[in-house]
């Protein structure tokens, strides 16, 4: 998406996994690498690699003086990364329920507060945390990416 919105053409190299390619960014091999903060923070706060922008709406406290990259003049670029609980197909509902209400009780917590806010992690709300919530999100996700990924010419393997 940020390729495609910057309208550049570049040679996209896959890794598996962030410890390889951080490997590789560090050494010089590439210019550059979209990939999470919690999983960079400690080699930007190190001062092996720079932050050049995040991808989300507002600036992340964890990297003051890093721009947005919709602020930084590409408008309209956002890109979060979300986690989920999924439970099998057929489930009950009230356990379903039970399982939410952990959840919410748990992201209430305030050292489990600190710790994920401590690697940039955004935290949802009561109203995100619900399964209809998520229900949401994976179709906003399924709108916004399904474009972009066929854009690009990207086919199911």
């Amino acid at each position: 998406m940020l390729n495609s919105m910057m309208k550049v053409d570049v040679l996209e190299i896959p890794y598996k996994g962030t410890g390889p390619a951080l490997n590789d960014l560090v050494s010089g091999q590439f210019d550059y690498m979209v990939d999470q903060a919690v999983n960079v923070l400690a080699q930007i706060n190190g001062g092996n690699i720079r932050a050049l922008g995040v991808s989300t709406k507002k600036p992340l406290s964890q990297l003051p003086g890093v721009p947005t990259i919709d602020g930084s003049g590409l408008p309209g670029y956002e890109v979060t990364i979300w986690n989920a609980f999924f439970a099998p197909k057929g489930v009950p509902k009230d356990v379903v329920t039970k399982m939410n209400k952990a959840l919410v009780e748990t992201l209430a917590d305030p050292g489990i507060i600190k710790r994920l806010t401590e690697l940039a992690v955004d935290l949802p709300t009561t109203a995100e945390a619900t399964p209809e919530a998520l229900t949401a999100q994976l179709k906003a996700s399924i709108d916004l990416w399904v474009p972009t990924v066929r854009a690009a010419g990207i086919k199911p393997e």
